[in-house]
């Protein structure tokens, strides 16, 4: 299709793309931002510094942003994707070399204003390079073995350095966000089966090397494995996060202690409390009531997201809004099960809620490129 033919299917031109945008999405997206700013106030003990208030900052920042790369046509996006990525993936190299030392490990890239963290770029960028991967691609090639080598190479090359940092977190993320977006992009599904039983063979293999010389993870990430299947075997070490954790959750009842009346966050047993374990805060401030209505509000992001994504003729666009949708959905799926005991804890930040530069930034660049394919949609 040329480019003349593709803007003369629009309807919006100008600034009256803004008119077109999917609105439901962005006040939903900023009604979560919000829950995080009331959490941020109440861990900081009813101030808005340290947290709450840079966080407006950078939503702010995000919002705009968002709105900026919606109004630029979604082909410009999809010519983009390649660049977009070898650009990601030279940001993680950087990491290896010039990259900042956090908690030991080495994640982030100094830029004097804000501490980049290049794999989180690296999540939209994958789902936007495999989207155009599979928008190019001719339907009848998705499944025969070499087209398929291809998409699988894009996500481990990255997996792999993400995983040297060491971030386990964010490596399984890429895996399952390229691996799902394979799937939607139709790869015939014998394919994710023999990746499944590869999987149970790798977390075989990962058991048996503990304690020998070609150990396949570092230490602390397997005290991280042992505290998911017994906490209580060192509550006072490897253990604490998650029983306070659980503790946390617990005391929260059906409609919580109230705002900035939660004991495990005002007295400091709760680690984190601001960044990975801001749910836990919210659970015992507003109970089994406040948890559920933000997974509700995470639940609408999705939906409208995927409404947005069915309704959309072009390939890539459906392909892109529908990764993004995965990706947010893996986001808070896992940090939420890793703050209840149900995941062994990763340090997956909150979306939207948790305290962080480079997340709440990114996260909204790639809500950027959904309202872009959604303000762009064929009509």
């Amino acid at each position: 299709m040329s480019y003349l033919e593709y803007t003369v299917k629009y309807v919006p031109t100008g600034p009256r793309k803004v008119l077109y945008l999917n609105w439901p999405l962005a006040l939903l997206l900023a009604a979560v931002a919000g829950v995080g700013f009331l959490m941020l106030y109440s861990v900081a003990g009813g101030s808005f510094s340290p947290w709450a208030e840079p966080q407006m900052k950078r939503f702010a920042a995000g919002f705009v942003l968002m709105v900026m790369i919606a109004m630029v046509p979604i082909w410009f996006w999809r010519n983009m994707a390649s660049l977009a990525y070898l650009g990601s993936l030279a940001l993680l190299l950087a990491v290896e070399f010039f990259g900042s030392v956090g908690m030991g490990a080495q994640r982030w890239i100094d830029l004097g204003f804000m501490r980049l963290q290049p794999s989180e770029l690296m999540k939209v960028t994958l789902v936007l390079m495999l989207a155009a991967y599979y928008d190019w691609l001719p339907p009848h090639r998705k499944s025969r073995p070499f087209w398929v080598l291809l998409p699988v190479l894009l996500i481990l090359i990255p997996t792999a350095l993400v995983l040297r940092q060491p971030d386990l977190g964010t490596s399984i993320l890429l895996m399952a966000a390229g691996g799902g977006l394979m799937f939607l992009a139709g790869v015939h599904w014998a394919y994710f089966a023999a990746v499944f039983a590869a999987g149970a063979g790798l977390i075989t293999a990962v058991l048996q090397s503990r304690g020998t010389e070609w150990q396949l993870l570092k230490d602390y990430q397997f005290r991280r494995i042992d505290t998911f299947l017994d906490p209580s075997s060192d509550p006072l070490g490897a253990g604490y996060h998650i029983t306070q954790s659980k503790i946390a959750l617990g005391s929260g009842g059906w409609t919580g202690r109230g705002f900035m009346q939660g004991t495990q966050s005002r007295l400091n047993f709760l680690p984190e409390k601001h960044t990975d374990f801001i749910f836990t805060t919210l659970a015992e401030e507003f109970g089994f009531i406040g948890a559920f209505s933000l997974l509700a509000l995470y639940a609408l992001i999705i939906l409208f997201c995927v409404v947005s994504a069915l309704a959309n003729k072009d390939r890539f666009s459906s392909l892109l809004t529908l990764g993004i949708a995965l990706n947010f959905f893996l986001f808070f799926a896992v940090n939420m099960s890793m703050v209840m005991g149900l995941a062994p804890v990763v340090g997956v930040p909150l979306p939207l809620v948790s305290y962080g530069g480079s997340a709440m930034l990114v996260l909204m660049l790639a809500f950027g490129l959904a309202q872009s394919a959604h303000v762009h949609r064929p009509r």
